[in-house]
């Protein structure tokens, strides 16, 4: 026979459309799609090795072995008058000749032969054998075969065991071409006729129409390949009348429409696991929804969050401001009230001006700012509680409609992990919630402010509390100034000193409250922002293995659209390039 039955065109579409075949399954794969599906291309590739497969039957000694050599122009299978096949036996390309049994009833021949690139060969045991092997040649070979050659042996047509087989396989509704072998032990054509008359009428009755019938002679073919002479080996050929047989092969295995069948085949098969894949993809989609919206809010009630504290703190911290702009005031108006002439009397005494600074300029000061300050805590505290509060309805509604979307469902490992981490961090959130004590948590961050309080002031903190704090702050800022009226240096410079101390006492008092101004709504503002920033922190690493998971899902659905896009682009190529090889 031919050695190739494709065109140039074709032979190298059939290699590009196996390698691009097998990309798509890794890429399948990849994108989990199931199991059967990928098992069922993974044959369809497979399928593609063998491009026509011709399954070639008949009873022992009929020739079946001796024919397909003659059909391959080569020795390619055991011939002999005993019987030489025992197994069911694929022929197919290898490198080199080689036999794999795969097990008692089955085996795998290779043979370098270019045309077994495109036709593999099915030979077989003797339909008089034990029918063991008959299942595997029935259900397997038969079903994905393009041709089945029915050997018969012209010295015993149609045998029972042979019309028994052919009444098997006719349920597959194969095209079975019937071969009349050993046509040369007959020197009378009528005896030849006779015989190929009743093999039809047989055949026939079993069939139910008439069947294509060939009458050849393998052994004349093969003493042609061995004949020296050309003349006597055209002879020998022609008398082997097997090039009927082979060109009615080739026209048959040639039709475009059944190579066109073949090669969209495994493209049909892609096809529909992608469509499965899509399919489930479009699934996760739909499950992720709620968990997209879900973690949506989660993230709009954070930002939220960290918005209103960035704009609800300064208004609070300027409240402190105030306060003590209000004392620098009092305590300008103070001296301008104090360090007069007129008052001589009392500013020899040091001890009564600073009673007097502590009573008219210091007075309730820091306990306005205490006040100011805990009411900073507890805002703070109450804003942490209602978000965390927030977060835990969000995560409780999705859990609600979890568990109405999973009742009576599997689902998959994916699904599986998604319950679990909703189920895991809900409770998660829920159990601080429950468990969160405002006192403890107010206590904690006024601890951390006096610290912070204390520090700026070099001062011991924890032991006084934040208003006493405050106040030796505010004290040690204006000791040195009010300290300066000593009586001795009062009364001997009197008139000529008072003003000039005025002055300077105002003046250093401006800058000391400046400072103190400065550095203490520094430290406020800094512990509160901190304070601020470890809630939304400890807010979003409770939400943190959900929403993380919900990004990853929604960068792996992406991801996996565009795989399957790309899937999608190429099949179509693989498709169009198919009708422009086939035209």
């Amino acid at each position: 026979m031919s050695l190739s039955f494709l065109t140039d065109e074709q032979a190298q579409f059939l290699r590009d459309e196996k390698e691009a075949l097998a990309d798509m399954r890794l890429s399948l794969t990849e994108l989990g799609a199931p199991r059967d599906g990928l098992a069922n291309l993974q044959e369809a590739i497979l399928q593609l090795d063998e491009l026509f497969l011709i399954v070639v039957v008949g009873e022992f000694n009929a020739g079946k072995s001796a024919l397909v050599n003659a059909l391959l122009g080569e020795s390619v299978l055991r011939e002999g008058a005993t019987p030489t096949t025992s197994r069911v036996t694929l022929v197919k390309w290898g490198e080199q000749a080689a036999e794999q049994v795969v097990d008692e009833g089955y085996a795998v021949f290779t043979h370098p032969l270019p045309l077994l690139k495109e036709l593999n060969i099915v030979d077989t045991p003797g339909t008089n054998a034990v029918i063991r092997q008959h299942e595997r040649l029935t259900d397997e070979f038969i079903p994905r075969s393009d041709l089945v050659l029915f050997i018969t042996s012209a010295d015993r047509p149609m045998t029972e065991s042979e019309r028994l087989f052919l009444e098997r396989i006719l349920a597959w509704g194969k095209k079975i071409v019937f071969v009349l072998n050993k046509a040369d032990i007959f020197e009378d054509e009528a005896a030849l006729k006779e015989v190929q008359e009743f093999l039809l009428q047989h055949a026939t009755s079993v069939l139910g129409s008439a069947p294509v019938l060939f009458t050849v002679s393998a052994r004349l073919a093969k003493r042609a390949w061995s004949e020296p002479d050309a003349e006597q080996s055209k002879l020998l050929r022609a008398n082997s009348r097997l090039d009927e047989l082979e060109q009615y092969i080739t026209a048959t295995l040639d039709d475009s429409a059944r190579l066109r069948l073949k090669f969209m085949n495994p493209l049909g098969v892609a096809e529909h696991l992608m469509s499965e894949a899509e399919g489930a993809l479009q699934a996760r989609v739909e499950d992720l929804k709620e968990d997209r919206e879900t973690a949506d809010a989660l993230e709009a009630v954070i930002h939220g969050y960290q918005r209103d504290l960035d704009s609800e703190l300064a208004p609070r911290l300027a409240e402190v401001e105030n306060i003590l702009h209000r004392l620098q005031q009092r305590g300008l108006d103070f001296f301008d009230n104090t360090l007069r002439l007129t008052n001589i009397q009392n500013l020899v005494r040091g001890d009564r001006v600073r009673a007097q600074f502590e009573k008219e300029v210091l007075a309730d000061v820091p306990q306005q700012i205490e006040e100011q300050v805990h009411r900073m805590i507890d805002w703070l505290v109450q804003k942490d509680l209602h978000e965390w509060q927030q977060v835990m309805s969000y995560l409780q509604r999705r859990r609600a409609v979890n568990v109405d979307h999973i009742v009576g469902e599997s689902g998959g490992p994916r699904e599986t992990h998604r319950r679990e981490l909703i189920d895991t961090v809900g409770k998660t959130v829920q159990m601080i919630v429950d468990s969160y004590d405002r006192n403890q948590e107010a206590s904690e961050l006024a601890s951390g402010v006096e610290a912070a309080v204390a520090q700026t002031a070099l001062l011991e903190a924890g032991a006084v509390g934040l208003g006493a704090l405050l106040t030796a702050v505010v004290l040690s800022s204006t000791l040195d100034i009010t300290g300066t009226l000593a009586a001795g240096t009062m009364a001997i410079l009197g008139l000529f000193v008072i003003p000039y101390k005025r002055k300077q006492a105002k003046e250093a008092f401006r800058e000391k409250m400046e400072a103190l101004r400065v550095k203490l709504v520094e430290t406020l503002t800094n512990q509160f922002n901190n304070e601020c920033a470890d809630a939304v922190t400890r807010l979003k690493d409770g939400v943190a293995p959900y929403t993380r998971y919900v990004q990853a899902e929604r960068e792996s659905i992406a991801q996996a659209e565009g795989k399957l896009a790309a899937l999608r682009q190429k099949l179509s190529a693989l498709k169009a390039r198919c009708d422009v090889v086939m035209k």
